[in-house]
């Protein structure tokens, strides 16, 4: 007898649609979605479904919340194809079930119109075609629900036996059935050898469903051979068996390794995910590491089934973990920056306010003073950056300018001959308080040529750097004239 295969339970491939991109994805739906056949693919529709919603997801990551409109409008038109399908689908599957019914009622009454041609005790010329045709209806029904198949066919075959075995017919016509029935079954060994040793173990073994089926089909053949034939055919199922399962045998070992291969990036991806990461260069190298983790990721096949999607998820939860974070960094980043702005808008403001004073000494220490804050806060959003430094030099460049033309006037008075003062100074108590007023400036504009360094080319700053070289010079030549008053008093 031969082996029970129920035609409506086979294993088929289930095509990869990983790396491709939405708009592909839903093509490929809208292909499916109007393709003759698409109702007997289910599979085809959810791994389209799983793909495009998992390629979905990555997208959305990769863009901020409120840039997602087009992807919105991408996942509503897939889900109105999809809904549109799943309506089809389930009239289709709907019918199928009833029509499956309807085929079980019907081959039950082949069964019982076979039973009672089997009770029939007339000549072999009426019994023989009444039983042909018996067959040729049964060969017309279509398939019933797979928990009832193996029965009724269980039963079929053994009423057809029972037929060729029982039945007083003519020898000369079953001789010649048998014989046909027997080249019949040998056509079928032939093409189920030939499909042994076919390399394309999947079509093999869906062809050998099919030939399965035709043989169930055929009648008996003579009894010395029965077993023999059904043997040669029941070989070439098993090498075309154990084919199909070494092939599921490598897919189970790649998928293995593939399991073993993502774990590793896993651990990569949650060492990533916990570091501690205090700036904003560091938060962008390390998110180019886990782009090219997640591209090595999508490079690699499909793990065991009973882990694949908890791999996927732990993977998942490591990746939010690292840009959740991200975005709470950025947040927080965002938030100091903004605090940092209203500290220098403040500190510009400050000196906007002192660019006019002309207590040049006190006015001088506090624009210091604001030099060393603004270097101490932080960063402020680069698009004000730049315009919010100008604003600032502007004010401290239009002080200092002021202060050294003041100065520079002040030197050709204190040159011109003056009303005697009220004290009279030694020359010597001249040349110390000149040293002391010399040292004051040279210090106050090295401080401010290190804050104005960044003005590239500024005019104010050669002048502040041809000062004081100008003044050390002077200071030099003070220490030799007050050394030398000294020396002339200590020989006096």
């Amino acid at each position: 007898m031969s082996e029970n295969i129920n035609p409506d339970v086979q294993k088929s491939e289930v095509v990869d649609y990983s790396g491709k991109s939405l708009a592909e994805l839903s093509e490929l739906f809208h292909q499916f979605a109007t393709s003759e056949d698409r109702l007997q693919r289910a599979k085809d529709a959810e791994a389209l479904k799983s793909a495009f919603y998992k390629t979905l997801l990555k997208e959305k990551e990769k863009l901020e919340e409120a840039a997602q409109g087009a992807l919105e409008t991408v996942e509503e038109n897939f889900k109105a194809l999809y809904s549109a399908y799943k309506k089809e689908k389930a009239s289709y599957n709907k019918q199928l079930d009833a029509q499956k019914e309807d085929n079980l009622k019907a081959k039950q009454t082949v069964i019982e119109d076979l039973k009672a041609l089997l009770e029939k005790d007339e000549d072999v010329s009426t019994t023989l075609p009444e039983f042909r045709a018996i067959q040729d209806r049964w060969r017309e029904i279509g398939a019933v629900p797979a928990q009832n198949f193996r029965d009724i066919n269980n039963t079929y075959q053994l009423y057809v036996e029972q037929f060729y075995d029982r039945l007083k017919i003519n020898r000369e016509l079953r001789d010649l059935d048998f014989k046909k029935n027997l080249e019949a079954k040998q056509e079928l060994c032939e093409k189920a050898e030939k499909l042994a040793e076919s390399a394309n173990v999947m079509e093999a073994f869906r062809e050998l469903q099919r030939l399965h089926d035709a043989w169930k089909d055929l009648g008996p053949v003579a009894k010395q051979y029965r077993e023999e034939i059904w043997e040669r055919f029941k070989v070439a199922t098993a090498v075309i068996n154990k084919k199909y399962q070494g092939y599921f045998e490598t897919v189970k070992e790649e998928q293995e390794e593939n399991l073993a291969k993502k774990q590793e990036l896993c651990v990569k991806v949650e060492e990533i995910a916990g570091m501690e990461i205090a700036d904003s260069k560091l938060w962008n190298s390390l998110s180019k590491d886990i782009e090219a983790v997640q591209a090595e990721w999508r490079k690699i096949g499909y793990a065991t089934r009973k882990e694949n999607q908890k791999i996927y998820d732990r993977f998942r939860a490591a990746c939010d973990k690292f840009y959740g974070r991200k975005r709470d960094f950025y947040a927080s980043f965002k938030d100091d920056m903004e605090e940092n702005l209203n500290k220098k808008i403040a500190i510009c403001e400050a000196a906007e306010q002192l660019k006019s004073s002309q207590e040049w000494k006190k006015a001088t220490d506090q624009f210091i003073d604001l030099q060393k804050k603004w270097k101490e806060i932080g960063a402020v959003p680069r698009k004000k950056s730049d315009a919010l430094w100008k604003r600032f030099r502007a004010a401290c460049d239009e002080f200092f300018a002021e202060k050294e033309k003041n100065f520079k006037a002040r030197e050709p008075r204190t040159a011109r001959p003056s009303r005697p003062a009220v004290k009279v100074l030694t020359e010597k108590e001249k040349l110390v308080a000149r040293y002391k007023t010399l040292e004051q400036e040279i210090a106050t504009k090295e401080n401010n040529i290190l804050f104005f360094a960044r003005s590239a080319g500024n005019a104010i700053v050669d002048q502040m750097k041809k000062g004081i070289e100008d003044a050390k010079l002077e200071l030099k030549s003070l220490e030799e004239k007050i050394r030398s008053i000294e020396e002339e008093r200590g020989n006096e």
